[in-house]
């Protein structure tokens, strides 16, 4: 049956596979750059960046979360759900729904206001779903990233 647990430090390598495995499923698989030592390193060091759980299923890896804390200066401590991801061959048995629930259990425990993250406007199925779960779709905000020449040009500017 199914097993959600933390990952641990043993887990950075499984969790690179699904990334990627995520990635593809999402059409981006070449923008992943993340290695297995930045993953150990930034998940279990000495001050992690982010947490994840693993899902089992009869003892086999079937999916992951990763989230990490951020404070809203309107509401306080919340959450970012990054990645919410349950293989093709373990899809349709409330895996993700579980990871999910899991994840939404340590915010209330850890007293967050709630939980954030993004859907591909394409990925019809989760946002069925979330839309079950009673989750809010914020379509007046626009995602917004700066990174490579853009980030260093900026952060030159820097006094």
């Amino acid at each position: 049956m199914l097993q959600i647990r933390p990952a641990t430090i043993h887990d950075a390598a499984l969790l690179r596979t699904m990334i990627r495995e995520l990635a593809e499923f999402e059409r981006q698989l070449e923008l992943v750059t993340i290695r297995e030592e930045d993953l150990a390193r930034d998940g279990f060091g000495e001050n992690p960046r982010f947490r994840a759980l693993i899902a089992e299923w009869e003892g086999h890896p079937a999916g992951y979360a990763v989230f990490f804390g951020y404070y809203s200066t309107w509401a306080g401590r919340g959450l970012f759900l990054e990645d919410l991801f349950v293989r093709e061959a373990f899809r349709k048995r409330g895996i993700g729904t579980a990871l999910l629930a899991a994840v939404a259990r340590i915010a209330v425990d850890e007293h967050c206001y709630g939980i954030h993250w993004e859907v591909l406007d394409w990925n019809e199925k989760a946002i069925e779903l979330y839309t079950k779960m009673g989750a809010t779709f914020r379509d007046q905000w626009r995602p917004v990233l700066l990174i490579d020449d853009a980030l260093r040009r900026l952060a030159e500017k820097a006094v």
